[in-house]
């Protein structure tokens, strides 16, 4: 951030007093004593503590609001000025002709680094994986031994292929913070978002069919993609907003397309959010050529304001959209209890998982339904917000304190990923190896696209940020440079 501070003029005189506290001020931002977004001391408090005039302290924050250091805020105080969104990110520039089907073919360059950032010996910036220590492991043990005691013999025996009527009764009444008004009926319980993704996919595509998708694309989505046979057309999107509309209109109209894939909250890698007007117009678009689309919402819940987003399902009006969540990002990973409403392909996607996976696992998905049905989820969820959107702003600073000058980062409202893009010519791949090296993880760019559009783009994993992380960020910008 440049200052346009001095502490000395060309005449040699000493600076004027209030030059010499904004300056010093100034430094203490630099050096990030003072991060983006925090508060600085207030007026009087500086006075005290530097033993000077009000009108001092006032003039030194003036020269600091001009610089675009800070910024007052009524009845509040002064802050680090946060960049706006367009300082932050302008969406990339492709061609729109250039977007052609292609077949997904994963090189065993990127098949290795996904397995290599999966490691349990690395620090793990580059995992999709939230942070344990914040979630809560202890509460969550003690109601499954609870619960399997309680329902001896129907947490041994298989489930119904639905699942749990207890669990979908409690996911059926959080599904109203997305917008959604459901029936136990209409939930299908799965072995996590994994599972869940996999039926929706399974269900309304086969071999060669085309699917379109906002780029970068998620790296597990290329997967299961490449497995099923499936071409795909990546569809540019941005951190800020998610994928471009006016692009998939234009694509919709040129090719034939089977089905849509969307992260429409806090999209992984990006972070994005998808305004709600979009989110209605994306269902719209695909309702008038009657594609259906697969919703990803695993991220949702982690919004960093007192309420979550609704979701695109909620638009939904013909039964096209088949919402695909998890538990996996909020509470337990390894539980392994997600959900899918298929809408219109309900029956497909239960025929499905009675044939591959038969029920979900029972002592898991009542203690599920314990934790949702006596309000321990929606505390979690409170503290777990705040939490995250502290560590996502404080590993971003980080970012822009360390590494080379004119890298942008991402700015999310929600989840726990950055979004990091270095300067032309910068090779996220080179930083990848370098970071393996010194036993850290990141997601290079190359891992989410088919080409090599984001050689100089990766993804950070902020949940693990810590106090010592500033130092790891600080190794790692001097490995960018």
């Amino acid at each position: 951030m440049a200052m346009g501070i001095t502490v000395g003029n060309e005449n040699g005189r000493n600076p004027p007093l209030y030059a010499e506290i904004s300056a010093r001020i100034g430094e203490m931002i630099r050096k990030g004593t003072y991060r983006s977004g925090e508060r600085i001391p207030s007026v009087r408090a500086l006075s005290r503590q530097m033993r000077v005039s009000i009108n001092t302290v006032l003039g030194a924050y003036a020269e600091l609001e001009r610089a675009g250091a800070i910024e007052a805020r009524p009845q509040s105080g002064f802050y680090v000025r946060v960049r706006s969104e367009a300082d932050i990110w302008q969406p990339p520039v492709r061609a729109v002709a250039e977007i052609a089907p292609s077949s997904v073919i994963l090189g065993d360059t990127s098949l290795a680094i996904m397995e290599n950032i999966a490691g349990t010996d690395l620090l793990p910036l580059g995992k999709c994986l939230p942070n344990p220590d914040f979630l809560p492991v202890d509460k969550l043990n003690r109601i499954l031994a609870t619960e399997t005691r309680r329902f001896r013999v129907q947490s041994i025996s298989y489930a119904a292929t639905q699942g749990v009527q207890r669990l979908r009764m409690q996911i059926a009444r959080h599904s109203l913070d997305a917008g959604c008004s459901l029936s136990p009926d209409d939930i299908v319980i799965t072995s996590g978002c994994v599972e869940a993704f996999s039926l929706a996919l399974q269900t309304v595509c086969r071999p060669g069919d085309t699917v379109a998708v906002g780029s970068p694309v998620y790296s597990t989505f290329l997967k299961f993609m490449q497995w099923l046979g499936l071409k795909i057309l990546e569809i540019p999107s941005d951190p800020v907003e998610g994928m471009n509309l006016d692009v998939l209109a234009y694509v919709l109209r040129k090719n034939r397309v089977n089905a849509c894939i969307i992260i429409a909250n806090f999209t992984n890698p990006l972070g994005s959010l998808m305004p709600d007007g979009k989110k209605q117009e994306l269902v719209e678009l695909l309702a008038r050529y009657d594609i259906p689309l697969i919703e990803d919402d695993v991220y949702g819940d982690l919004s960093f304001a007192a309420t979550r987003p609704v979701s695109a399902k909620s638009f939904d009006r013909k039964g096209l959209v088949l919402y695909c969540s998890s538990f996996s990002k909020t509470l337990a990973p390894g539980y392994r209890v997600g959900w899918i409403v298929p809408g219109r392909f309900q029956r497909q996607v239960e025929q499905l998982k009675a044939l591959f996976n038969i029920a979900t696992a029972s002592p898991n998905q009542f203690a599920m339904a314990e934790f949702l049905g006596n309000g321990s989820y929606s505390h979690h969820l409170r503290v777990l917000r705040h939490v995250y959107a502290r560590q996502t702003a404080r590993m971003r600073a980080s970012v822009l304190r360390y590494f080379p000058p004119g890298t942008r980062v991402s700015s999310p409202k929600g989840g726990y990923f950055l979004w990091v893009e270095l300067p032309e010519g910068h090779d996220s791949l080179k930083l990848y190896e370098a970071a393996m090296g010194a036993g850290i993880s990141i997601s290079p760019g190359t891992i989410f696209t088919l080409d090599e559009r984001f050689a100089n783009c990766f993804r950070l994993n902020a949940s693990f940020w810590s106090e010592r992380m500033e130092e790891t960020m600080e190794r790692l910008g001097k490995m960018a440079e």
